[in-house]
């Protein structure tokens, strides 16, 4: 992709408490981040009001989207502690995947774990994850492309399954320089794509139950679950090698970058449900997090002109900056589901620190180019 002329720093019209939203300087930022990750740190054994045992498990997918957006933070963070709180995760957790052997939810670690056997080197890192990836592949599931009420959940019948497990096949064949990791991806990525992507809206439904269903009206378009997708595809295409493939994630990501840009609200969230702004007003952090992320990142490597896109980052950021509260928390999070639903300015989760320090990171780094 040609460079892109350095970012326009700019807005479009917005309300007016974001007027002159613009992206902070570094050292802000770094104090911002810093600040996030250490609360999270601090609360890394909070339930933060769960009800189901399932979703506890420090191995389990809300964590491993924490660790992934911890973990681009550790990378450009002024020291090495973040990365010592990964380490000492992934040592408690044996550096082994959750129990469902075939479940995209519980392949997210492995995100984790390959990001720190590309730093460390490691065998020991990257061994059980090889194990169960390959037995997969060697094994590839029956199942048909279709939830059917949770009933089919070894292929990835539900548009969140696109962040956790794509990703580490695709790194999974960078690092083994097997490509038959990167292929089984693609071909397992491109029949969920068929299956949930609107040709029309450039959207993902989360799965088949939202197909042809609307409400207030129009289709439903879940925000997190197209933030799950987008971000996932930033990961996808770090990892990718120039050709067909590749080209492949490109045109999905530009796709969904243009619908997305449209859809944000003049206060700077992306609502939860993203054809029904007018309805869903409450501000909402986690899905906001992964799309401020990926338009962020795609202005960064060349996908994305700054004219157009980065007046949505600046707003983005500026709006998950302003739920912060007293303590440090980041508010706003919609707890854990599948639908557009609420969010409360006094409730949080993992993965949506996670997103909050994936957009941050990838900020921190637009920035720093821009200021060069």
């Amino acid at each position: 992709m040609p460079k892109l002329l350095r970012p326009l720093l700019f807005t479009l019209g917005m309300s007016a408490l974001f007027t002159q939203a613009a992206l902070p300087d570094r050292s802000t930022l770094q104090t911002t981040l810093t600040s996030m990750a250490d609360w999270q740190i601090t609360h890394f054994r909070d339930d933060y009001g769960r009800k189901h045992e399932w979703d506890n498990p420090i191995n389990g997918w809300p964590y491993a989207a924490m660790y992934i957006g911890m973990e681009r933070w550790a990378d450009i963070a002024p020291d090495k502690r973040y990365y010592d709180f990964l380490l000492g995760v992934a040592d408690e957790n044996k550096w082994d995947l959750a129990k469902a052997e075939y479940h995209a939810d519980d392949q997210a670690i492995g995100q984790l774990y390959l990001a720190l056997y590309s730093k460390f080197q490691s065998p020991h890192m990257l061994e059980k994850t090889l194990k169960r990836t390959t037995h997969i592949l060697e094994n590839p599931s029956q199942q048909p492309m279709r939830l059917n009420n949770y009933k089919y959940t070894e292929r990835w019948t539900w548009c969140d399954a696109l962040f956790m497990a794509p990703p580490l096949w695709a790194k999974l064949a960078n690092i083994t320089g097997n490509k038959q990791y990167r292929d089984y991806m693609f071909a397992e990525y491109v029949a969920t794509t068929n299956h949930l992507y609107d040709t029309e809206e450039h959207l993902f439904y989360r799965d088949e139950h939202f197909i042809g269903v609307k409400e207030h009206g129009r289709k439903i378009f879940w925000s997190r679950g197209n933030g799950w997708v987008f971000a996932g595809l930033a990961l996808i295409l770090e990892d990718m090698p120039d050709g067909p493939q590749k080209a492949y994630f490109e045109t999905l990501f530009t796709e969904m970058a243009a619908a997305l840009v449209k859809l944000q609200s003049t206060d700077g969230f992306w609502p939860m449900s993203l054809k029904a702004g007018d309805v869903y007003t409450t501000p909402e952090t986690s899905g906001t997090g992964f799309f401020t992320f990926g338009l962020a990142w795609g202005i960064n490597n060349g996908y994305l002109d700054s004219a157009t896109y980065l007046p949505a980052v600046e707003k983005g950021w500026a709006n998950m900056t302003s739920h912060i509260t007293d303590s440090g928390m980041l508010g706003y999070v919609q707890p854990i589901g599948a639908a557009p639903g609420e969010a409360w300015p006094d409730k949080t989760e993992v993965y949506g620190v996670g997103a909050f320090l994936a957009a941050g990171s990838e900020i921190y780094k637009l920035v720093n180019n821009t200021s060069k």
